[in-house]
């Protein structure tokens, strides 16, 4: 499933121009180049290779994300697309459930996609783990698992409900992007809980 998503993107970033390749994506700071650069980081990464990185970055994820991106990001668009060409089928992975590889596919996906009015009808097995994975984690690792405490995720789209509280209800996908801080997908979503996830979600990355 993350080698399909992967070569999913590759065939709708094959014709982009310039200008869509500078737009702002939906992580704070990056355009749509920069989150291809972190997607070909992130294929590249190995469990070694992930622990050392933070540690250099004295154990900001943050800041080992921003040299991940300076390193991978081409002197063009197109240099960087080929990276990922040639990254897309690799099995490597930090020291993370293998289902985080489904999250920086699909999500990153789309804060590359929807910036550019770009849509791909997702699998629903790729969107429901992802979102069960974000849920399960907690906040200091990327995830929203203290927040399902406090609001009921319903997708209208999958035999899924998780968590307590008020209810916010809408596509699986969007429930996936709200959960992770794209505020975007608020929009998307009915029921009382919204407010709850506006209130706790911060645009960035996924790691």
């Amino acid at each position: 499933m993350v080698h399909a998503e992967r070569g999913a993107l590759i065939d709708d970033l094959a014709d982009l121009d310039d200008e869509q390749w500078r737009r702002p994506s939906l992580c704070d700071g990056w355009t749509v180049h920069d989150v291809l650069a972190h997607l070909v980081d992130t294929a590249r990464t190995t469990r070694l290779g992930f622990m050392i990185g933070l540690a250099r970055a004295r154990f900001d994820f943050d800041r080992q994300n921003a040299v991940g991106v300076e390193r991978e990001r081409g002197v063009t668009p197109q240099e960087t697309l080929e990276r990922f060409r040639l990254v897309a089928s690799r099995r490597s992975t930090p020291p993370a459930p293998l289902d985080s590889r489904l999250v920086e596919e699909v999500v990153h996906g789309e804060d590359i996609r929807r910036p550019l009015g770009l849509t791909r009808s997702y699998p629903e097995q790729a969107v429901v783990r992802s979102l069960r994975l974000q849920t399960r984690t907690p906040a200091s690792f990327g995830g929203a698992k203290e927040l399902m405490g406090r609001v009921r995720l319903t997708a209208t789209d999958a035999d899924l409900t998780i968590g307590t509280g008020p209810e916010a209800n809408g596509p699986a996908l969007s429930l996936l992007l709200a959960v992770t801080g794209r505020k975007v997908a608020l929009d998307d979503l009915r029921g009382p809980g919204v407010t709850a996830l506006g209130r706790d979600g911060e645009n960035g990355s996924t790691t």
